[in-house]
């Protein structure tokens, strides 16, 4: 039996309990079971056209609830039959012809997979496991992150602190506008992921319907695949060769790369926040940060969101290259490397859980953001030479840079160094009242309109 001991992959052992709520949807027996799915649809949207007989209600019934509702003793029985065939979808005909042997569709079973290739069912049963995993596994958690990092950005959009670039000091923003950045970035591309539509394609050995159009010329096989993909929610592809060619699919692993640098980007700035006692983390009684230093409560959450990601990038990186070539009307090798869908899906899914759990449990440290801000006032001078420009001051920027470059200057410092220079009284008097923390623009206002920004883009659809 297969265990958190005996897995050879940590997704389906160590972190198997995370990620489990993929595996109705990229698992081989889902493979399966949606390559079923799509034959005996296939079988009823033939009988909807007369080129085989009408089936009974009970018939059809039978054949919607084909597939979801394969035991485990029928997915068995499929692989056993794919050990003989060495083909995955002929494994699936062999199983229907079986089964409907016993029933009143026996007279039926040359019409299964009738004029198909293989790539015709696995090409629509990979996207629907692709759409259905993003859809129902992975969206909830990226909102939730949204979510979670939108709260923080409300309940802290006046909170100021100072913002770094190049890792230095640079000028007052605020926490909230900070958060909110990552939130909207994240949320951009989450609508993004949601609004793809996958395409699918039925028509024959290399696209052009050949032994359908010879076997029954009467029906319109253009229209008939463009019907039953689109029946299926996928976008119908008509131009293909055997395979349907992968730019949705990639698309589609764009934007979750996309996504995962974002969650990238927010797990090192956390650590860093962290490292600096800028956020404080939860302290839960029992765990432990070292096994020699009792003291330590480390980030962990974010640092195993930042492997992971970079892991499932790493995966996507590698089947984007791959999906973008296929031999001349088809070659096999797309096959083995779309298995790993679920693999990619599973290690993003695994950092997203990881950046939400490390999320919930972090506070900010007022307190510390408000003396750091305050510890040194040079962070204004990008304000006093800007508004010394406005008054005619020749080169206020080198004025300014050669009396506060490389300095230390605290409040009294501040006020004195104001006192010293040489523009009129308004305008001094504009400055002395100047604070790091009042310095921050339309931080406020920003954050505001952000936070708008993705309460409005998760609205209900019409």
């Amino acid at each position: 039996m297969l265990s958190e001991l005996n897995a050879i992959s940590p997704l389906d052992g160590r972190y198997r309990q995370k990620v489990e709520e993929l595996s109705p949807f990229v698992s081989e027996m889902a493979l399966i079971k949606l390559r079923v799915e799509i034959e005996a649809r296939y079988l009823i949207s033939l009988s909807e056209v007369g080129l085989i007989r009408k089936l009974k209600v009970s018939e059809k019934k039978f054949l919607l609830e084909l597939g979801q509702k394969m035991t485990d003793e029928q997915v068995l029985k499929v692989k056993e039959f794919e050990e003989i065939t060495r083909h995955d979808v002929k494994a699936v005909e062999k199983f229907l012809r079986k089964i409907f042997s016993k029933t009143s569709l026996k007279d039926l079973l040359e019409w299964i997979h009738f004029g198909l290739t293989s790539e015709d069912v696995n090409n629509i049963a990979r996207r629907l496991m692709f759409n259905q995993a993003v859809e129902r596994a992975v969206l909830s958690v990226l909102n939730q992150i949204v979510d979670e990092l939108a709260k923080i950005a409300s309940a802290y959009k006046e909170t100021p602190m100072l913002a770094r670039t190049h890792g230095q000091p640079a000028v007052p923003t605020t926490l909230g506008k900070e958060m909110i950045n990552i939130a909207l970035r994240l949320n951009r591309q989450v609508r993004k992921l949601e609004a793809l539509r996958l395409t699918g394609k039925l028509n024959g050995a290399v696209g052009n319907y050949n032994a359908l159009e010879l076997a029954a010329p009467e029906v319109d096989w253009i229209e008939f695949s463009r019907k039953f993909v689109a029946s299926l929610g996928l976008e119908p592809n008509l131009a293909t060769t055997q395979i349907n060619p992968y730019e949705d699919e990639i698309e589609m692993f764009q934007v979750i790369q996309r996504i995962n640098g974002i969650v990238l980007d927010i797990d090192q700035d956390m650590w860093r926040y962290i490292s600096d006692n800028w956020f404080i983390q939860e302290v839960k009684k029992g765990e432990v940060g070292s096994s020699t230093m009792p003291q330590k409560v480390n980030p962990i959450d974010f640092e195993n969101s930042e492997g992971n990601v970079q892991l499932a990038n790493s995966f996507i990186e590698g089947m984007v290259r791959k999906l973008a070539v296929s031999r001349l009307q088809r070659d096999l090798s797309d096959s083995t490397t779309v298995r790993n869908i679920g693999v990619a899906l599973a290690y993003s899914l695994l950092g997203y859980k990881s950046l939400l759990t490390g999320l919930s449990r972090v506070n900010p440290n007022v307190e510390l953001l408000k003396k750091v801000l305050n510890e040194n006032w040079v962070i204004l001078t990008e304000g006093v030479q800007t508004v010394l420009r406005r008054t005619g001051v020749k080169d206020p920027y080198s004025l300014i840079a050669s009396l506060s470059r490389g300095q230390h200057i605290g409040k009294d410092e501040w006020q004195t160094w104001i006192d010293g220079l040489d523009t009129k009284a308004s305008i001094k008097k504009q400055l002395e009242v100047l604070t790091p923390e009042t310095y921050i623009g339309k931080a406020v206002k920003l954050t505001e309109l952000a936070l708008g920004e993705i309460k409005s883009s998760r609205k209900p659809r019409k």
